[in-house]
């Protein structure tokens, strides 16, 4: 069995396309628990357009709001209230759960996804996309990581190293490393498999 909760470091950092792969990798079933900006097309549309196997099973959002804002704002936007205990995962043996944003955004008015990790206790996987600041988001993510001691498997570094930010993260907290993938202007169903194949040979203990 391999369950793995997505998370990054802030929004647009490349959540969807690491979960994508990690769902191509594993043929694992594919769940966002919650979704917002629903009136766009929703991540696991763009997923299932990227998956190419055919084992995976997209399950349905347990919470979709059409505003594309922080999910306890959303929630409040349709009169609704997010329950972190009917947050359940599908019963599958391989699932990546995606989550939105990073690990501080509140779910409702008192819990944020770190509760929710806690609640599914499946391994984290963290996405950190290279951008100016990106190292102290990193930190943060990584400390919040540490401190609340969630499940951890490892980062995913996405994009072009400009601002040497790997070498000081690595260096400052030595977390481990799942693998990388490129600034790609197009993403498709082979480029996924390309690195779902990467990360395979990668990880492998991953054995399904």
């Amino acid at each position: 069995m391999a369950k793995y909760f997505v998370s990054g470091i802030g929004t647009d950092v490349g959540k969807t396309i690491v979960s994508a792969i990690l769902t191509e990798a594993l043929k694992a079933d594919y769940w966002k628990p919650v979704q917002t900006g629903s009136e766009e097309i929703v991540d696991r549309e763009v997923v299932q357009a990227l998956v190419s196997n055919k084992q995976t099973v997209f399950h349905p959002e347990t919470y979709s709001f059409k505003a594309a804002l922080s999910p306890h704002i959303a929630s409040v936007m349709e009169n609704s209230t997010i329950a972190l205990n009917r947050l359940k995962m599908p019963n599958c043996s391989n699932l990546i759960v995606e989550g939105a944003g990073g690990l501080m955004v509140p779910i409702n008015q008192s819990k944020t996804y770190i509760d929710l990790i806690k609640t599914l206790n499946i391994p984290l996987v963290l996405v950190i996309r290279h951008y100016l600041g990106s190292i102290n988001h990193s930190l943060l993510s990584l400390k919040a990581i540490q401190d609340y001691e969630l499940p951890f498997k490892g980062i995913v570094f996405n994009g072009n190293d400009e601002w040497d930010n790997e070498r000081i993260i690595l260096k400052m907290t030595k977390a481990p490393v799942i693998g990388r993938i490129k600034t790609e202007k197009n993403w498709t169903p082979n480029r996924i498999k390309k690195y779902a194949d990467i990360f395979k040979s990668e990880l492998l203990e991953w054995k399904i």
